[in-house]
């Protein structure tokens, strides 16, 4: 037995002992047992009838009355918020102290991730750190996975700016940053540059005397102003209501119709949207912003026209944010995570350094670094979101919501298996739709997770969400009196952050190899996938990849397994593909055909040229097997077991001869068909017909009980009849007695 010291994650999953290495052996017995069963052979009614089986009742009634016996409310109250469940058995003495590690940690990460993501999504840095407050604290009550780190993710900031981008028509700001940089507070410009804020907060250097009267002049004429965070807070309603209506439908399952694949090389390929979108702060220039398809051909052709003005003080600055940061993760935190848990917070470190060098040196002013601007203090109050903007968002927020359950099911269910709890999919669909709407109320965008964080996160000793409470008040903290102090931090700063952040998004790239080695399919979805996002656009790119994912989900569907199966001489009862097991017996005038899947109206083609390319039924002429019923064998008969080759064919005196001959029975195993329909059992029915032409019978093997229930019903509904044993042993030698009868 285990001591109380040893934790439930290094238990064995088995009770068997361990062996001096360390490892679980179960044990040999020292006698091989062995077994003999002497009974008659049964056929699947009698066996029906001697169990006692019922079919299930699948009336509307009879479901509803199940239903109703089935609620337990104080079940389903603590179901709909997990808080209740876990905290209760939270111990302060154990798990805090790790938790308030991890919140700190994740706190210092979340600073300089939020504001990046923010900027990023299109809208002021100031939303992306709302983004660590309050959809956390909604998560937190809500959700079930208790390791993942909720906040800003790269891709739902890309996928969150083409929406901003398509439906914003005004700046947020009208106004222009304070005298710090150069302005007066009547709002005329004095000889330093004029820091202009457009929507995406890039800053223009212009002239105060041309710009601003058409800046205010356009606005002011606009008849529907539409400004960037009210299409984000109403894009983040959206997907809120998308994930509740996904919730309500029991649609947790859908995430696993994003294969890995698919997944991997979207997120991969978003990534480069997300390092072109940084070239301009990199370099310090100015682009225009594009839109549809081929956007960020377009944005690199633009960079490269502006890289004669690049801004070199940008420049290296840029790149010297970057040195730094891969410095700290590539050598000094590997070794300082040796000698301590607590993380070197690279990343804060550069966003407060970088502050204080555009303080002392004056950046903006001296050498026009561009800064990230106004981050005003304190929390927002709660705004409902532009409900006429609900529509035009909505079809936006189906792929958003869809990518974003995807990641956070997936980095959920990575830290459920590794920590041994629960994630319910249908549970996290409720709790981000609730995270989502309250955060739309206050000034967020669309809620994801971060890998990065969340590996942090439980590194440092999380142990449930308390560690997001922590961060989300030291965010707060932040918010409320050290928020201003960022606003002369410069971009070129994030933008190197993001692009050092990206790496791991960039390394998935090595998966291709693996998904090569899977099949063809997947490594194709994963290529066609990444360039469909990468060179057309992210939305219209994860639905091209969503639909040739699925096309291959069909076609694995479509051409299930299927082979013609024979005996080992020595244990009689076990049946083996004829085609992988070289020393297997066929059953003379005997074809077992095994079949997996499902047999329905979309399969029963395929099934029916499986089994007469396998049999070899259509190259036979009634006349030759309706002379096998005769005395005399017919030519390719024989009346013993006859080894069969790789191929299939049977070794008669030195010689290769195909199995396609005749045969009297034809043995269906169905051990491993999932589903029948109506439409599989009128082509059982036409099979037997056709077999009965030829002077063969079918019989059926192995049915599960719905399978064999469906069979039933169609006999109700003058299909077959079908003779149908329990176990595919029974059939056979079933099938040897009738052959010699």
């Amino acid at each position: 037995m285990p001591s109380d010291k040893e934790s439930p994650e290094t238990k064995p999953l088995n009770n068997n002992n361990s062996n001096g290495n360390g490892g679980s052996v179960p044990s040999k017995p020292k006698i091989q047992p062995k077994y003999s069963i002497h009974r008659d052979v049964l056929t699947h009614e009698v066996v029906i009838k001697q169990t006692g089986y019922a079919a299930r009742d699948k009336s509307i009634p009879s479901s509803l009355r199940n239903c109703w016996q089935s609620w337990n409310f104080f079940a389903l109250f603590t179901g709909v918020i997990p808080i209740l469940q876990w905290l209760p058995q939270y111990s302060p003495r154990r798990d805090l102290p790790g938790d308030i590690i991890a919140g700190f940690t994740v706190a210092i990460m979340n600073i300089p991730h939020g504001m990046a993501y923010g900027i990023l999504a299109g809208v002021s840095a100031g939303n992306g750190l709302y983004m660590a407050v309050f959809p956390v604290l909604a998560y937190m009550f809500l959700g079930t996975s208790k390791h993942i780190s909720i906040g800003t993710f790269a891709v739902a900031s890309m996928m969150t700016a083409k929406v901003v981008d398509t439906y914003a028509n005004v700046d947020d700001h009208h106004h222009i940053l304070p005298d710090a940089f150069g302005l007066q507070s009547n709002g005329t410009a004095t000889a330093s540059p004029l820091l202009l804020l457009n929507s995406s907060g890039v800053a223009d250097s212009v002239s105060s005397t041309t710009i601003l009267p058409f800046q205010l002049l356009n606005s002011t004429l606009n008849a529907d102003p539409i400004t960037k965070i009210e299409v984000a807070t109403s894009l983040a309603l959206t997907v809120g209501i998308v994930n509740l209506l996904m919730a309500f439908l029991r649609l947790g399952t859908l995430s696993s119709l994003l294969s890995e694949p698919l997944v991997n090389g979207f997120t991969t390929a978003a990534a480069c949207h997300v390092v072109t979108a940084q070239l301009k702060d990199v370099l310090g220039i100015s682009v225009p912003r594009h839109k549809g398809a081929f956007k960020i051909i377009y944005t690199v052709i633009d960079v490269i026209k502006g890289v004669p003005q690049t801004n070199l003080v940008n420049f290296g600055f840029c790149m010297a944010v970057i040195a730094f940061m891969m410095i700290c993760n590539e050598i000094l935190k590997p070794r300082l995570s040796k000698k301590c848990r607590f993380p070197l917070p690279a990343e804060l470190i550069m966003v407060i350094g970088g502050t204080l060098i555009s303080k002392w040196f004056n950046l903006y002013v001296d050498y026009n670094v561009n800064p990230v601007g106004k981050i005003p203090s304190g929390l927002p109050e709660p705004v409902l979101p532009r409900l006429d903007l609900v529509p035009k968002v909505a079809v936006d927020s189906i792929a958003i919501a869809i990518v974003t359950y995807s990641i956070i099911m997936s980095m959920g269910l990575t830290f459920a298996k590794k920590h041994g709890y629960e994630v319910r999919p249908n549970q996290e669909l409720f709790a981000m739709g609730i995270g989502n709407m309250v955060g739309g109320c206050f000034s967020c965008i669309p809620m994801a997770c971060s890998l990065s964080r969340s590996v942090i996160q439980d590194q440092t000793g999380g142990v449930s969400q308390i560690a997001s409470l922590v961060s989300a008040s030291l965010v707060v903290v932040t918010l409320m009196w050290i928020g201003p102090f960022f606003s002369s931090l410069p971009r070129c700063v994030l933008a190197g952050v993001i692009i050092v952040a990206l790496k791991p998004m960039f390394m998935q790239a090595k998966e291709l190899k693996k998904f090569s080695k899977q099949g063809k399919l997947e490594m194709f979805t994963w290529i066609s996938t990444f360039l469909c996002v990468v060179i057309i656009d992210i939305d219209i790119g994860l639905l091209i990849g969503i639909c040739i994912s699925l096309l291959a989900l069909y076609i694995k569907g479509l051409k299930p397994y299927s082979c013609l199966l024979g005996y080992m001489p020595e244990a009689p009862g076990i049946y083996m593909d004829l085609n992988q097991h070289r020393n297997a017996m066929q059953v003379p005038e005997v074809r077992i055909f095994r079949y997996s899947g499902s047999l329905n109206f979309a399969t029963s083609l395929f099934f029916r040229r499986a089994l007469y390319e396998a049999v070899g039924l259509d190259k036979i002429p009634p006349t030759k097997v309706s002379s096998s019923n005769s005395n005399s064998p017919s030519k390719g008969s024989k009346s013993s077991y006859s080894p069969v080759s790789q191929n299939g064919g049977k070794a008669i005196n030195g010689k290769l001869e195909e199995t396609s001959g005749a045969f009297k029975v034809l043995v269906l195993d169905f051990s491993m068909l999932g589903h029948i329909d109506v439409a599989g059992c009128r082509t059982l029915t036409d099979l037997s017909k056709e077999l009965k032409v030829r002077g063969a019978r079918l019989l059926l093997a192995s049915p599960v009980d719905r399978v064999y229930d469906t069979l039933v019903h169609s006999m109700a509904l003058s299909e077959g009849p079908f003779e149908i044993f329990p176990t595919l042993h029974d059939c056979v030698e079933y099938a040897n007695a009738c052959r010699t009868a």
